[in-house]
């Protein structure tokens, strides 16, 4: 297959690209700059210059392509809701492109919008909660939305290696600056996580099984307890440990203080089945104790 990949540069595409070229396909990768495009063509992809602010200008691509896995995504957190808007927008006009063909539409969603019974794990086929309580689902309402469209979705977890943690990596780096790795009461709630190179492998498998309306979760382990993290980090960085009430949280996480208390496990047993996934890489724990930060 010939497949479009949007945010082919970032640490997930990166290697989503790898995966594909390595089990025969071939990629087309969105890049915007000029630096990150020697890269991607370093490693076997052709590069298509471009950006999701600018859809239209990813038809050619979309039009060669067999596939497309969208993958692209503005990481800046602090404007989530805006940024899960523009991302609405985006599944949409990608979307448009691809009606009325069987061409596989992968888009990326997050496996919290599935925790819908509270304590008990996501499930690929629970209901969501909607946009107007967790901005991310917009991805998904977007992706419900279309019309004529083979499109699947690919729900993460935190994807980890030692460079990079999801929602983990911004919370050491507010550690680092407060001097203290903080948890909210006894840490109890859980996060789930996977390598890196198993979440790839699974956007191949999602590819190139190309099921209709398909739900995936992107999960190794269920649900790791905030403290273990906050533990791990504090090993990692050589800082102590601090217990705080969820009134202190704002105060402490910033715009992360509303994910940081959330319990949001998660299980994948239909994804492996479905797709015959196994993850194998490291788990979260083992890379934080590798972590790679500047001046550690």
């Amino acid at each position: 297959m010939r497949v479009f990949v949007t945010g082919a540069t970032g640490n997930i595409g990166a290697k989503v690209v790898d995966e594909l070229i390595a089990a025969g396909h071939r990629v087309i990768g969105l890049c915007r700059s000029d630096d990150k495009a020697a890269a991607l063509a370093a490693r076997g992809a052709e590069v298509h210059r471009g950006s999701i602010r600018d859809p239209n200008g990813l038809r050619e691509a979309i039009e060669r392509s067999d596939g497309v896995v969208h993958l692209a995504f503005d990481h800046d957190f602090s404007r989530v809701a805006e940024n899960c808007e523009t991302d609405r927008r985006v599944i949409a006009a990608l979307g448009a492109m691809l009606a009325g063909s069987d061409r596989p539409l992968i888009v990326t969603s997050g496996t919290p919008i599935a925790n819908t019974v509270p304590g008990r794990p996501a499930l690929e086929d629970n209901p969501i909660v909607g946009s107007d309580h967790n901005p991310r689902a917009a991805s998904e309402e977007a992706a419900a939305a279309l019309a004529g469209v083979n499109v699947s979705v690919v729900r993460l977890p935190q994807v980890h290696d030692t460079i990079s943690q999801g929602l983990i990596t911004p919370m050491i780096a507010m550690f680092r600056e407060n001097g203290v790795c903080a948890q909210i009461g006894d840490g109890s709630n859980r996060w789930p996580a996977t390598h890196v190179l198993d979440v790839a492998r699974l956007y191949r498998l999602a590819l190139e099984k190309a099921a209709p309306n398909a739900k995936y979760h992107a999960v190794a382990e269920e649900g790791i307890a905030m403290r273990e993290i906050v533990e791990a980090i504090a090993r990692r960085l050589d800082l102590p440990v601090r217990s705080i009430s969820p009134e202190e949280a704002p105060a402490c996480f910033g715009w992360l203080a509303m994910f940081a208390g959330h319990d949001m496990p998660a299980l994948s047993e239909q994804t492996r089945e479905r797709l015959g996934w196994r993850p194998t890489g490291p788990g979260l724990i083992a890379d934080l104790a590798s972590l790679t930060v500047s001046g550690g």
